[in-house]
């Protein structure tokens, strides 16, 4: 009888956990932004901060620029390195930029996120496919 309980509490505590661990193999847990796999549309992207009313409408950060190519491949002035689109975050997992992250914040923008995972003002527009 005893063997019996031990075995049905340890079924009952499996149900309840599953959940939860699926969750987490999917990255949807914890904050985690998991997601599916993608890749950025190829082409440059140019990074800039907003201006003000005074003067132009964003300044230009030329060294926070990169540009796209195959296979999840990105160059920019620092070097060339590779990167991984989880869902709608973007990390360079290669590179001298290894580590930097953003969030995707339209189909050709993405927006660069600080150490703690805020948003900063800094933002990457594609310009083009060359």
């Amino acid at each position: 009888m005893r063997r019996k309980r031990i075995a049905l509490a340890a079924t009952i505590a499996a149900v309840a956990v599953a959940p939860v661990l699926a969750a987490q193999a999917q990255g949807r847990a914890g904050g985690d932004p998991g997601g599916m796999l993608r890749t950025l549309p190829r082409g440059t992207y140019q990074c800039a901060l907003p201006g003000d009313a005074g003067g132009d409408a964003f300044v230009v950060v030329p060294e926070e620029g990169f540009r796209v190519s195959t296979a999840s491949r990105f160059e920019s002035a620092a070097g060339d390195g590779t990167y991984i689109l989880r869902g709608r975050e973007l990390t360079f997992t290669r590179g001298p930029r290894k580590g930097e992250r953003f969030i995707r914040v339209g189909d050709n923008q993405v927006r660069k996120l600080d150490a703690e995972g805020n948003e900063t003002r800094l933002l990457c527009t594609r310009l083009g496919s060359r």
